[in-house]
C-alpha cells in the first residue's frame, strides 16, 4: 500500500490525519481517488437518501469598504459616484421576494463601512426581525464584525452580545479567504488578520451562536497554507463545535488580479475532497456552484460535498469579478436526483424544512430592483 493510499483509508476510517498527511494528499494527482476516498467518509457521516440546499438571498446592504482587497472588484470608497448604502424599503423589498421564492434566510454583507456606527446596525436588525420574524438574518462576516469592534471602540463580546439580542441569528465564514497572516498582508490592506478572524468565530460560539466556515483559493497560497487554513478550522472547531458547514471556491480573477491565472474544476474539486478527507469535525460541506457552474456542482456531490448550498437569489461580489453561474431552484433539484438523492430544503443550522409553493407578486418575481454590481 503506498503512502497515499494508507492515508486514503485512514480518513476513511475515521482517523485524523496530520497535518503533514494533508499536504501529502496535495501531492496526489489522482483525482479519482482522492474522489473516492471523499465520498467514502461523506457516505459515512450522510448516509440519508437526500442531499440539500437552502433558499436565500445575498444582500449587500453597502458597497462602502474601508479595506483593500487586491481581488475585489466590488468594493467602493466613500468618495466613489457608485458607492452605496442600500435603502431599507429597497431591503425590505429584497426580503419579501426572498419569502415569496420559499427563502426563509438573508445572507447580508456588506464592506466595511468607515462611518456607520454600531447602533445603526442594531437597529437595522432589530427593523428586519420585526418585520420578518420567521426569517433568519446570517449576517456580517468576521472581518466586518472585528471593523465594528474597533471603530467603536467596544469589546468584541460586547458587539456581539448586542448583536445577538438585536437579531443576528447566524454568521456567515466571509471574509476567511486563506487564514494564514503571509497570505492575507499581501493580499489585503485595513482587514481582520488570522487570529482576529477566528476570535470573532471563537467568541461568536462561545455565546450560543452557529455559523460558516470558508476558504477561497487559487491565488497566491501554498498548498502548505492551505493546509495550515484547513488545521486552523479545524482547531476552533474542536474548542467551540460552532461551524454547521465549510465552503471553498476558487478565486475569480478580477480588480488587481485580473491577469492572475484561473484554477479550473480539477483543482477546486480536489481541494474540496482533501478538505471533506481532512476536516473531520465539521459535518457539512457545501458545493460552489455559484463559482464553478452548475455540472461540477454536481460533480461535487461526489467529492465531499452533501449539500448544493443556496439558490443565490441575487450575488453580486462573485459576479463583479466576472463569474456568473444561475441555477432555478429546479434546476438545483434535478441536479440532487440525477446525482441518485432525493432534494430536501434546509435551514442554516441544517435541520430540514417544508418546502412551500413559491408565491409571486402578480405570478411572478419583481425583477425591477437594480443588480448591484
Amino acid at each position: 500500500m503506498t503512502t497515499i493510499d494508507h492515508i486514503l483509508t485512514k480518513a476513511a476510517e475515521g482517523v485524523r490525519l496530520s497535518p503533514d498527511e494533508g499536504l501529502a494528499l496535495f501531492a496526489c494527482r489522482d483525482l479519482h481517488k482522492l474522489g473516492r476516498a471523499a465520498h467514502t467518509v461523506t457516505m459515512r457521516l450522510h448516509p440519508e437518501p437526500y442531499r440539500t440546499y437552502n433558499i436565500d438571498r445575498n444582500v449587500n446592504y453597502t458597497n462602502v469598504c474601508a479595506a483593500v482587497c487586491d481581488f475585489c472588484a466590488f468594493y467602493r470608497k466613500s468618495h466613489d459616484e457608485d458607492a452605496y448604502i442600500l435603502p431599507r424599503e429597497e431591503l425590505y423589498k429584497k426580503i419579501e421576494e426572498t419569502v415569496a421564492l420559499g427563502g426563509d434566510q438573508i445572507l447580508m454583507q456588506g464592506g466595511m463601512h468607515p462611518r456607520l456606527e454600531l447602533v445603526w446596525y442594531e437597529e437595522l436588525l432589530r427593523d428586519l426581525r420585526s418585520r420578518f420574524p420567521n426569517v433568519n438574518l446570517h449576517a456580517f462576516s468576521p472581518p466586518e464584525i472585528w471593523h465594528f469592534h474597533k471603530i467603536n471602540k467596544l469589546p468584541l463580546e460586547t458587539v456581539l452580545r448586542r448583536l445577538k439580542d438585536a437579531g443576528l441569528g447566524s454568521l456567515p465564514g466571509g471574509g476567511g479567504e486563506i487564514l494564514v497572516d503571509r497570505v492575507r498582508k499581501e493580499l489585503t490592506r485595513g482587514k481582520a488578520l488570522t487570529d482576529e478572524w477566528l476570535e470573532v468565530c471563537r467568541v461568536w460560539h462561545k455565546l450560543g451562536g452557529r455559523g460558516t466556515c470558508t476558504m477561497m483559493f487559487g491565488h497566491i497560497e501554498t498548498d502548505a497554507e492551505r493546509i495550515e487554513h484547513l488545521t486552523r478550522l479545524r482547531d476552533l472547531q474542536d474548542e467551540t463545535n460552532g461551524f454547521t458547514a465549510f465552503i471553498c471556491w476558487t478565486m475569480q480573477p478580477g480588480h488587481k488580479m485580473a491577469d492572475f491565472p484561473e484554477v479550473g474544476a480539477f483543482e477546486y474539486l480536489r481541494t474540496q475532497a482533501i478538505a471533506r478527507l481532512y476536516l473531520d469535525n465539521i459535518p457539512n460541506i457545501q458545493s460552489s456552484w455559484v463559482t464553478q457552474g452548475g455540472k461540477i456542482g454536481q460533480v461535487a456531490l461526489f467529492f465531499g460535498a452533501n449539500d448544493m448550498g443556496s439558490l443565490m437569489i441575487e450575488e453580486n461580489v462573485v459576479a463583479s469579478a466576472g463569474t456568473v453561474h444561475y441555477l432555478t431552484l429546479e434546476e438545483i433539484k434535478r441536479s440532487i436526483r440525477e446525482a441518485g438523492w432525493e432534494p430536501r430544503q434546509r435551514n442554516v443550522f441544517y435541520q430540514l424544512i417544508e418546502e412551500r409553493t413559491p408565491s409571486f407578486p402578480n405570478g411572478k418575481l419583481d425583477t425591477s430592483l437594480p443588480v448591484l454590481n
